[in-house]
């Protein structure tokens, strides 16, 4: 009965166990692609690198790229293929080009312009609680009335 629950309780860990992916022969091979995929973004997870990430997606790009390093391709040679197949968005350090200003800038832009348009608020605001707090000519006459007479009705 014991195994029994036990087997019972390790049950769905093995339902979602994968196979393990196969290494290249090489270590030098899985050395380069390993740091090529430190360098490259998974496709479908957020914010992880091919090498980090656990998806289908990934793997099968890892895959890829260990056949392209074992045919003899050069680290740029795998990279421009991964370029021209995804787009920059597959580097984690995409080139500064007319493609990629917005990435590189945008957050800039953005800080600045709410920069601007808060400092512009506050200075909207002042110059109302300015005009609400100025008193008009009868007022004044009042008040400066009421001074004279130490806070009596006039």
């Amino acid at each position: 009965m014991k195994h029994f629950l036990l087997i019972l309780f390790f049950l769905p860990v093995i339902a979602f166990a994968k196979e393990a992916e196969p290494l290249a022969e090489n270590p030098e091979v899985e050395a380069r692609m390993m740091a090529l995929a430190n360098e490259l973004r998974c496709l479908v997870c957020q914010n992880q690198t091919l090498a980090d990430s656990h998806s289908d997606l990934a793997g099968d790009l890892r895959r890829e790229m260990r056949g392209m390093a074992e045919k003899g391709m050069s680290d740029k040679e795998i990279v421009a293929f991964m370029v021209s197949r995804y787009g920059d968005f597959v580097l984690y350090r995409p080139p500064l080009n007319a493609k990629t200003l917005a990435l590189w800038f945008g957050p800039f832009v953005l800080l600045i312009g709410v920069g601007l348009m808060l400092v512009r608020y506050l200075k909207t605001r002042r110059q109302r609680l300015a005009a609400q707090g100025q008193l008009s000519e009868d007022d004044h006459k009042k008040a400066e009335a009421l001074l004279q007479n130490n806070g009596e009705q006039v």
